[in-house]
Parts: structure tokens; sequence; C-alpha cells
């Protein structure tokens, strides 16, 4: 019974908290512009943060050793420190994005200044990782979070047109676009992978898998969590492209604020509707604030083999205890600088995909390593997976930042 509730809480956390900023933004944004026509990016991403999310939380389980330890060792100081520096950056991007998301969300609720809420939600996440040990950490915001399926609620009451939307898992380029649109829509299907696959996730959840001691036993645990709570995350993630499509496409509303993605529950279920969405998207996009914060200060530390670890207290970690402190104050102050959220999501949005080949491929070397883990090694439908997708992050990391430059952010 215990075993079952583990897994349990563990699919549920890995879906309340799956949906963040940025795939709420691109979410929203991609139904409004291109209908059903990029659900299959989503659908597609899934099975790669799936393949890589396992690979994690099983080399956290076998090799006991976390992913930026591991990176130093195969990549070396002239690869390892490059990527170490560049995925750190992202992270404080990343970080800021969800900390402007989350004073956004809460300015909606009370109409407090936006510049404060951004300090007080600020200090408030930073007393909330000081207090609680990881677990508690990944379950409350997880669980929290799931008040997001209101979405999918929604969806069900506006009865979309089913047939359309099972069309949308096919993969498709619009017909009869002009070349500006295409490029624009090749831009947000680079967007949702690289929101989708941001590689914090991985850091986040394999360092999760050490700080709660897994073992082989627990490699169930991991492979249900990363399969059926990342895929019903990410239909979640869909049922708001959905709405989008239905409620804001036909009346040519952009939805660039997290405010305005509330409506696709609001419309249907009225003002209680509009709280619970809120409150769902509250608990998310500050649980991935909590996420980003912390998978900075894992890789710094783990990278220079600091103490670390949410399962010490503040002063037995001091260095790994002032990395995340000072993420979070960074991102903060760039929050303060005045950049709208928007910005923010699309520079860690392109930023990211830049660095995912870096960040994944030492997990396909490891995975495959039988030195660190024995009978555990990539098995033959991991490893076709995980390559496939690493050339799928390829191709996206060398296309980014054209793209973003030529349709300036998807706005043209």
């Amino acid at each position: 019974m215990g075993g079952l509730i583990e897994i349990t809480l563990g699919i549920m956390t890995a879906v309340g908290g799956f949906v963040d900023i940025s795939e709420l933004v691109f979410a929203a944004q991609g139904g409004s512009r291109f209908g059903f026509a990029l659900i299959w990016v989503f659908a597609f991403s899934t099975i790669g943060i799936a393949c890589y999310g396992e690979m994690s939380g099983r080399i956290a389980a076998i090799a006991k050793q976390p992913v930026f330890n591991l990176m130093r060792q195969r990549l070396g100081l002239r690869w390892g420190l490059p990527t170490l520096m560049v995925s750190s950056v992202v992270n404080t991007i990343t970080c800021s994005a969800e900390i402007g998301g989350t004073a956004l969300v809460l300015q909606l609720l009370t109409g407090w200044p936006y510049w404060l809420l951004a300090v007080l939600s600020t200090f408030a996440l930073v007393a909330i990782i000081w207090v609680l040990p990881f677990k508690w950490i990944e379950r409350s915001f997880g669980l929290l979070g799931l008040a997001m399926l209101c979405f999918a609620v929604a969806t069900v009451q506006i009865h979309p047109d089913w047939h359309g939307v099972a069309a949308g898992f096919v993969p498709q380029f619009p017909h009869g676009l002009p070349a500006k649109d295409l490029l624009v829509f090749a831009y947000f299907a680079v967007a949702i992978v690289s929101a989708v696959m941001f590689p914090y996730e991985t850091y986040f959840y394999s360092s999760g898998g050490i700080e709660e001691n897994w073992k082989p036993k627990d490699l169930k645990v991991n492979r249900l969590t990363t399969t059926v709570g990342f895929g019903l995350g990410s239909m979640l993630a869909i049922t708001i492209m959905i709405n989008a499509a239905v409620l804001f496409r036909p009346l040519h509303i952009d939805p660039q604020m997290p405010g305005t993605a509330a409506l696709e529950v609001a419309i249907p279920f009225g003002a209680a509707g509009l709280l619970l969405a809120l409150f769902g998207m509250l608990f998310a996009i500050s649980g991935a604030a909590v996420e980003t914060g912390l998978s900075t200060a894992y890789s710094v530390a783990q990278f220079f083999g600091w103490e670390w670890g949410r399962y010490k207290r503040p002063h037995e970690a001091p260095r790994f205890t002032l990395a995340w402190l000072i993420t979070f104050g960074i991102a903060l102050a760039i929050v303060l600088t005045g950049i709208r959220p928007l910005e923010l999501v699309e520079w860690s949005i392109v930023f990211s995909v830049v660095v995912l080949p870096l960040t994944y491929l030492p997990l396909m070397l490891i995975g495959n390593d039988r030195k660190y883990m024995g009978e555990h090694v990539n098995g033959w439908l991991a490893n076709g997976v995980g390559w496939t997708f690493y050339v799928v992050l390829v191709i996206a990391a060398v296309a980014a930042l054209p793209l973003y430059f030529v349709t300036g952010g998807g706005q043209i």
C-alpha cells in the first residue's frame, strides 16, 4: 500500500507541476494562432522529456551521482564548464520569468503593485525553501498545482471539434499559410519543444532522486512518474491549447498574459472558474520558480563537488545555500528592471533550446556506461528514442536563434 501511495503521489506531483509560465504562454498563443495544428509538437516533445527524465532518475537511483557531477567526469572542464555556465544563465532567466508570472497572477488576485508582489513572492519562496525539506517542497507545489485540471474540465465543457483535436496529434504544417506565417509556426514548434524539454526539469528531477535516496527498487516509481505523470501533465498543456483554439482564435485574441489564459476557464464557469484557474496557475508557476532556482544551485554545487541538498540544514551546505539565494536575488533584480515576463519567457526558451544538446548528451553517455549503470544500462528503446530526440534537439538548437530574430519572437 505504501508503494502504491508513493507512485500515486509521484504521478500527481508530476501532473500538477508540469505546466509552467512558458508552456502556459506558448500553449495559449499557439492555439489562438494555429488552432489544433501544434498539438502534435506537445505530444512529440513529451515522449522526449519522459525518456530523458526516466534516464536521469535511473542514473540517480543506480549510479548515486547527480547529473552535473557525472557531466564533469565525462565531459571534463573544457565542455562541462561552458555547459554549466550557459545552463545557469538559462535557469536564472527562467526563474525570473516564473517570478514575474507569479507576481502577475497575484496582481490579478489582489490588485497590488507588480513590483511589490515580485518582491514579496520571492521572499516567500525563499522562506519556503529554507524551512521545508525537499519532499514537501515538491509535493506541496505539485499537488496544489493540480487545480490546473480545471482547464481540462473546461475543455470538455466547451465541446471542441474532437475530430479536429485528434487530427492535431498527426505531425503537420498548416496548408495555405504565407511564408512568414510558416516561419512563425516553425518558431512556435521550436519554442514548444524547448518549453516541454527545459533542462532544469531533469536537473531537478535527478537531484530529487538523490535527495530521497532512491534505490533500484524505486525504478518502477521513476518509470511511472516520468511516463504517466509527464504524459498527463502534457495533456493538461494541450487542453490549454485546445481551449485557446476554440475560444480565442475566432475572435483574433492573442493571449500574451497569464490572465488572458485564465479566461479559458472563466468563460464556461464564471468567476469561480477564474479564481480556480488563477489559483492553479499561481502554484504551478511559483513551483517552477522554486525548481529553476534550486536547479541552478544543484548544478553548481554538484559540478564543483560541494555539499548540497535540502535534506541538509542550510548551514550544513553553506555554498549550496548561497548559490540558490544568489539565484533568486539575481532573478528578482531582472524582474525589477521592468522587463516584461513575456520577453523573459522568450529569452529563456531560445537560450534553453540552444543548450539542450549539451544537457542531454551526458545523460545518453552515462546511461550506456556499464561502469556506472551495470545491468541497468539503456535498452534498445531508451537508446532509440534518446538518440532520435538528440538529433531533433540539435536541429532545433541550430534553428532557434534565426527563427527568433526573423519572426520577432513570433510576433510578425
